[in-house]
């Protein structure tokens, strides 16, 4: 034990008096000094006593629909270090094409008794999914919190990206870049971030780049979301002499950058791509993605403070926190070709 206290002191740099306290749980020791100790004992491996053993508050469930797309383990690296924090142990739940579901996730997350859940791009993003399963949940009483998608009349916090703003910041990008012919490739219109993406493009379209809106309706791709969905519809898109592609995902404008490539195009020389959402390894892609940025760890961090509120019976306001994107540009936007620029200029 001496050598153990005197291992333990010398990491500390404390007195091995001092680690005798901490470990015997003494009075007299600062608060910063006794977390030294704690954390010297973790670092050489040695077992916390039983009494030092921080207890979980609880467990919380985190469900997530997929971890394919990089935003998504994003978020749930925020979302798990936050709780872990607050004293609560995440359970990540992650859907899988034909695994198990939503709904058989929350069954099981019931059995384990968790504290509240998180919802990452649930169901509740989905307007044409029965919404009366959140209603269930808060019914019981279970607090939860939902990121990405809003259902009006659900009593709990929700938090979001601006979809229309995000929208709105590509098309200027573009529009100052000297781009007019603009078109959107996102996922299908039952899911609310979607459907206010459109609504932003839109209006960004018409004021911005003045396009009329009877004529928008071919510069929008509604797919499959994933790089293979993005590369179909940016396809479609190119054949109607787009000059810049607003994409929903990062994977999606991957899937355009793919598309133009194989037409011999170049990106951004004869093509524009601008992503969303800023997921890890953006910047290091060819050419390196000009994206909007999801706050990811913003908006994790509000979830989780909205939640533990909901948890320790200081109820969170149960409306929409809506955050700011950020445009990031990068090396997949530049000027729009010259004959685009000037359509009647005639060389010498």
């Amino acid at each position: 034990m001496r050598a153990r206290l005197s291992d333990i002191a010398q990491q500390a740099e404390v007195s091995e008096a001092t680690v005798s306290r901490v470990l015997n749980d003494r009075p007299g020791v600062a608060p910063e000094t006794r977390q030294a100790v704690l954390t010297a004992l973790d670092v050489l491996g040695y077992e916390r006593p039983a009494r030092l053993r921080k207890r979980s508050a609880g467990l919380v469930g985190l469900v997530v629909p997929e971890l394919d797309n990089p935003i998504f383990p994003a978020f749930a690296q925020v979302i798990e270090s936050t709780l872990a924090q607050s004293g609560f142990t995440p359970v990540l739940c992650t859907q899988t094409a034909g695994g198990v579901t939503e709904d058989e996730y929350v069954e099981m997350l019931l059995d384990r008794q968790v504290s509240g859940i998180v919802f990452v791009s649930g169901l509740h993003a989905d307007t044409a999914a029965n919404h009366d399963r959140y209603r269930a949940l808060i019914a019981r009483p279970l607090p939860v919190v939902m990121i990405n998608g809003y259902v009006p009349g659900i009593g709990a916090p929700f938090v979001s990206c601006d979809d229309r703003e995000a929208a709105d910041l590509a098309v200027a990008h573009l529009v100052a870049l000297g781009h007019r012919r603009i078109g959107l490739i996102t996922g299908p219109d039952r899911f609310v971030p979607v459907q206010r993406r459109v609504a932003g493009w839109r209006a960004a379209m018409t004021r911005l780049a003045g396009v009329a809106e009877a004529d928008l309706g071919p510069l929008a791709e509604l797919t499959l979301f994933g790089v293979e969905g993005g590369e179909a519809a940016a396809g479609r898109l190119l054949d109607r002499g787009v000059t810049g592609l607003v994409c929903g995902s990062d994977l999606m404008a991957l899937g355009a950058v793919r598309a133009a490539r194989h037409r011999g195009l170049s990106v951004p020389g004869d093509l524009s791509v601008v992503g969303y959402d800023d997921s890890p390894l953006m910047a290091f892609t060819d050419p390196p993605l000009t994206t909007v940025r999801q706050p990811v760890t913003a908006m994790a961090v509000a979830a989780v403070r909205a939640l533990v509120d909901e948890i320790n019976g200081h109820g969170a306001p149960h409306s929409e926190y809506l955050f700011r994107p950020e445009l990031v540009a990068r090396g997949s936007t530049a000027v729009a070709p010259a004959a685009v620029r000037f359509p009647y200029a005639r060389s010498a």
